[in-house]
């Protein structure tokens, strides 16, 4: 039996999990199945991303205390592979691929190590390592997918230049349909001015609530559900999800491969927004992507890390790595 350690670093902070694999077991299909989780831990804010990236030294602060008492409440020894997961790694991420893999090696005796996309430990905790497509959305919204030669992406560009149909998408188009209705102009909804009222306050004073906040994403996405209340009885919002839906299945369609068979899945809190976004979106899916399979997530990105470490530490990887998306740094020698 072997030790892994999968992490999830996102903007509400670090999620760890320790898991056991046996390495005997043939490895199956997916890659990583056999890990089972037996602890975990979170911290209590995001790691800091500065004008260099993200970075190293935060994150080890916060991960090596919690993953040294995991180790120790299980009696373990040094984990096998390890495997982080992290928002903005494709682009904010030289800092941690410079300097983890001596410092992991060093405090933990980690040897193996894999750094990911928080959209690859989606992919992998919602679909292993199966080839298809991954929408993951919340506040924001991004599409991933691979034929497990290469990653297709699509969005994922923040909320001033994309995520759309994600939930700061949502949000503010509803936003928007208030202040319509507030100044007396086409495509303005009344159910939507009563619900930003009875949320933020007066509609005049909403660019001084919004237009100052550091996680105006948040705040916009905070008002997605809202939108979904109103659309049983609000054709304007009902407007707006249909809307995100084609938005959302655009993304699916440039992410998905073209082979027969292929999977689709949904992951993130944007979807328990329930039948008034996803009865749009499934319709969607299924007109523009019918050879492909629409299938429940297994896992959420933290499962998705564990699944990478425990491929990665029975040689069972075969998610493609490209130094970005997902990077996998030579087993340091003896």
């Amino acid at each position: 039996m072997s030790w892994v350690l999968g992490v999830d670093s996102g903007g509400s902070g670090l999620r760890i999990a320790l898991g056991s694999v046996n390495e005997a077991a043939a490895a199956s299909a997916e890659g990583g199945a056999a890990v089972r989780t037996v602890g975990g831990a979170a911290s209590a804010g995001p790691v800091r991303t500065g004008a260099s990236g993200i970075d190293p030294d935060h994150l080890l602060e916060q991960l090596l205390p919690a993953a040294r008492t995991l180790l120790a409440r299980e009696g373990a020894a040094a984990p096998v592979a390890v495997a982080i997961g992290a928002a903005g790694m494709a682009s904010l991420g030289d800092g941690l691929r410079a300097d983890l893999p001596a410092a992991l090696e060093n405090a933990l005796g980690a040897r193996r190590l894999a750094l990911a996309a928080d959209a690859v430990t989606a992919y992998a905790g919602a679909l292993g390592q199966r080839p298809g497509a991954v929408v993951a959305a919340g506040t924001g919204m991004i599409a991933l997918g691979t034929d497990l030669t290469g990653w297709r992406r699509a969005d994922g560009w923040g909320h001033l230049l994309g995520d759309c149909g994600g939930g700061a998408w949502i949000g503010r188009a509803g936003l928007e349909a208030a202040m319509r209705a507030y100044d007396g102009r086409r495509g303005g909804s009344a159910a939507l001015l009563s619900r930003t009222e009875a949320v933020f306050g007066p509609a005049p004073e909403m660019p001084g609530r919004v237009y100052p906040r550091t996680d105006r994403p948040a705040v916009l996405a905070s008002f997605a559900p809202e939108v979904a209340r109103c659309a049983a009885d609000d054709p304007v919002a009902a407007g707006i999800l249909a809307e995100a839906a084609r938005h959302i299945a655009d993304a699916a369609v440039a992410a998905c491969p073209p082979a027969e068979g292929c999977e689709v899945a949904l992951t993130g809190g944007l979807f328990k927004m329930g039948d008034p976004l996803l009865v749009p979106l499934r319709a969607e899916l299924a007109d523009r992507l019918p050879h492909a399979r629409p299938v429940s997530a297994e896992g959420d990105p933290l499962a998705g890390a564990l699944r990478i470490a425990a491929a990665l530490a029975t040689g069972s990887l075969r998610l493609p790595c490209d130094g970005r998306m997902l990077s996998v740094p030579t087993e340091r020698d003896e």
